[in-house]
């Protein structure tokens, strides 16, 4: 069996932590290619308003000096003073103030815009490329931490594209702006506020530093601990039968403190970031203004009370731009850490196909196959040769020849494996747990490629045929049953989507599962949610066989098809899967014996090698481990 993901397991997939800084720099640019693609025009005129909002607001406070100096000093100790030019000064501030405000607006909802839009697409192509993945993605990464890109490291980057990329371009500008208006208000009180940001700088390359650290760790923390949580939620029924409560609940807590120390330390550092810069800005806003005044009073470098308040006002507005880009920090590399495992799930190698052969309807015209579009009954692997169409009939003519594989490097599950299915037989593969029974089945689906030997099928070699023809000609019944959100009649049209009211009807029947949805609230029609969770077992495993009997495959594959289902039920099923099985190459995985009598051939497996090939009396008379399993002098483990 393939090695299965486990919250223990801690194989977590691509992270961002250890990542060297080209890397970084590779996930922003791919970052920004969302934004200058598809939303170039939008991102352009959301820059636009973040520009405007920004000198809007400098404008503002520069303009201070002259509401203070021009008109407001000149009316102190007049008799009759004339307001009219202070109203218009005020109302000219005024209308510079809702520019910035607007812009501030237009720029929000652009940008929340953008985002969503962003995320879509995201959300879009992880899901589209995950369709891709081979199997063995999915058989070594659980499915709580492939979750969380979809949920945790997507909201984050969506945190960072409508809030914290806006908030720091919006500062950057402002930072620019306002450094610029302080220098011509005033350069001595300039020098000021540079000896206060190299004092802020060295805070935040220690604060920033520790956060942003452990933000990543939790980020990663997060992604096990769902995943973790995932695998509980779905093994709940096997917790509490194995009394194993107080042992998931221990493990969990071991990952919930890890968690809780990264997100404490990180969140810890982000929240002391802010009071420690609005100090160090309360203790420059005083410096200033003590400062100036003594430079007012002495009459040293020109200043006015108007000049000194404007430039009271921009020192505040510029130390509190720079402390909104440092607290944006965290929430950048929070957001980048996410990114890049989005990335490296969107960048994860898609499964290779290579095949050209396809699978064709046909039909038979003067002894000869001939491509139809009709539904005949009949198919065939149509292969263009140099010689010109060459088609073959599918009937289900498998065998393997000296097949090697294995799931990892240096540990091979099969040891040059030959076996043979002739179209129509029934093959049972009977074995302990291990023995390679499930890992043929994946071979033949080429769900994983074999180390050594060969494949054939109708005679071609599997890794000719494309993958989804080669797919396509298989129905499958699992041990364990998936059914998805929707009524019975869409569950059971899963295995054939183009199939009429009629077929399903009938591939019900076939499967003796008629009588039981007959017997539903709304019969066909009834909902089924949380994977069937309001039907039995065995009601769940007759609508599984009921989807594989409405896909009509040549070839079927059987992996514990009945073992969920009670003896009685068993045998009525066993009935109408006999039926289905009719004409068709069937391969059963086996551990109640019984159930494979009837079988053309057993092969019995024992080590990733075939030990005993025969019918169920032949190996009875040759009394060897077929004979001991069947007997109970040997059990399967």
């Amino acid at each position: 069996m393939p090695p299965m993901g486990s919250g223990r397991r801690h194989n977590r997939g691509p992270g961002f932590a250890g990542t060297k800084p080209g890397d970084a720099m590779k996930t922003v640019k791919r970052l920004l290619g969302y934004l200058t693609g598809a939303y170039k025009i939008q991102f352009a005129f959301a820059l636009i308003a973040i520009v405007l909002s920004a000198i809007a607001g400098v404008i503002g406070s520069l303009f201070m000096e002259v509401l203070i100096d021009d008109y407001i000093t000149p009316l102190i100790g007049v008799e009759n003073p004339v307001f009219t030019g202070l109203l218009t000064a005020i109302t000219f501030m005024a209308v510079i103030y809702v520019i910035g405000v607007v812009s501030t607006l237009v720029y929000t909802r652009t940008m929340v815009v953008i985002g969503q839009g962003i995320m879509k697409k995201i959300r879009d192509q992880m899901f589209s490329h995950m369709q891709k993945l081979p199997v063995g993605y999915f058989d070594s990464h659980t499915f709580g931490d492939v979750m969380s890109h979809y949920t945790n490291d997507i909201d984050t980057l969506r945190q960072m594209i409508s809030q914290s990329v806006p908030q720091v371009f919006s500062s950057v500008v402002t930072i620019i702006a306002v450094f610029a208006a302080m220098i011509y208000t005033s350069g001595y009180l300039t020098l000021i506020v540079v000896a206060m940001l190299v004092i802020f700088y060295f805070v935040t390359k220690f604060v920033g530093g520790k956060s942003a650290k452990y933000f990543v760790q939790q980020q990663k923390s997060l992604g096990t601990v769902n995943g973790y949580i995932e695998e509980m939620i779905n093994g709940q029924k096997v917790v509490k039968v194995f009394c194993h409560e107080d042992a998931s609940k221990h493990e969990f807590d071991a990952l919930n403190d890890e968690l809780y120390g990264h997100a404490k330390s990180a969140n810890t550092f982000a929240n002391i970031f802010m009071p420690i810069v609005v100090n160090i800005g309360n203790i420059q806003y005083v410096l200033v203004a003590i400062i100036g005044g003594a430079l007012a009073i002495t009459g040293i470098g020109g200043l006015t009370l108007g000049a000194i308040a404007a430039f009271m006002l921009l020192s505040r507005s510029f130390m509190m731009p720079v402390s909104q880009v440092s607290q944006q920090i965290s929430s950048v590399v929070m957001a980048l850490a996410g990114a890049e495992r989005i990335f490296g799930l969107i960048d994860q190698p898609v499964e290779e196909d290579a095949g050209t052969v396809r699978l064709v309807n046909a039909k038979i015209e003067n002894n000869a196959l001939v491509e139809t579009t009709d539904e005949t009954g009949i198919w065939a692997w149509k292969e263009e040769t140099p010689e010109g169409t060459v088609y073959t009939q599918l009937k289900g003519d498998v065998q393997f020849d000296q097949v090697h594989f294995g799931y990892v490097p240096d540990k091979e599950v099969l040891h040059g494996v030959s076996l043979y299915a002739k179209p129509g037989q029934k093959v049972a593969l009977v074995g302990a747990t291990g023995a390679g029974k499930t890992t043929i089945t994946n071979l033949i689906n080429r769900f994983y490629d074999i180390s050594e030997g060969t494949i054939l099928y109708d005679g071609i070699d599997i890794s000719r045929i494309k993958k989804s023809d080669l797919r396509w000609s298989f129905g499958m019944v699992l041990q364990d049953t998936n059914l998805f959100t929707g009524t019975v009649m869409e569950n059971i049209r899963y295995g054939k989507l183009e199939a009429t009211d009629d077929e399903v009807y009938a591939a019900a029947k076939l499967a003796n599962a008629d009588g039981f949805i007959q017997m539903l609230p709304e019969g066909y029609e009834t909902m089924l949610e949380g994977d069937g969770g309001s039907l039995s077992q065995g009601q769940r495993q007759l609508l599984s066989i009921a989807r594989a009997a409405v896909a009509n495959p040549p070839v079927m594959i059987l992996d514990e098809a009945t073992s969920s289902i009670d003896t009685r039920t068993e045998a009525i099923v066993q009935a109408g899967m006999d039926s289905l099985m009719k004409g068709r190459t069937v391969f059963v995985i086996a551990h109640r014996l019984s159930t494979i009598h009837n079988a053309d051939v057993i092969l019995v497996l024992e080590d990733g090698r075939i030990i005993e090939r025969g019918s169920h009396d032949k190996l009875i008379q040759e009394k060897g481990k077929y004979y001991q399993l069947y007997t109970g002098a040997f059990e399967l483990e």
